[in-house]
């Protein structure tokens, strides 16, 4: 089953660095880099506001103990987002490409 999963990154070249490990060592099909986010959020009881780009990564199901381990491992943050979404429906040749593409 394909699985979408969200994160996001102080920058863009950190983002592809962790998405082309991800790639590499076929934990991920594909990582799209979507920059110019902006991102409003509560830590260290203060509110903070940061840029950031988004990552969204595609790869499968079984894949995700593995790959949320691995992404937290390259991630700059202290406590990343890792957010994983099962899509309602897909493709059949693109669900057929990201499994094809990843390992087992």
């Amino acid at each position: 089953m394909l699985l979408l999963v969200v994160s996001t990154f102080p920058d863009a070249e950190s983002a592809a660095a962790a998405v082309r490990a991800l790639v590499e060592e076929k934990l991920a099909a594909c990582g799209t880099i979507l920059p110019g986010a902006r991102s409003i959020y509560a830590w260290d009881g203060k509110i903070e506001d940061a840029a950031e780009v988004v990552v969204l990564l595609k790869t499968r199901a079984p894949l995700y103990a593995k790959l949320e381990k691995r992404l937290a491992k390259l991630h700059p943050y202290e406590v990343p987002e890792i957010v994983a979404w099962e899509p309602g429906a897909s493709a059949k040749p693109y669900a057929d490409w990201v499994a094809a593409t990843t390992s087992a």
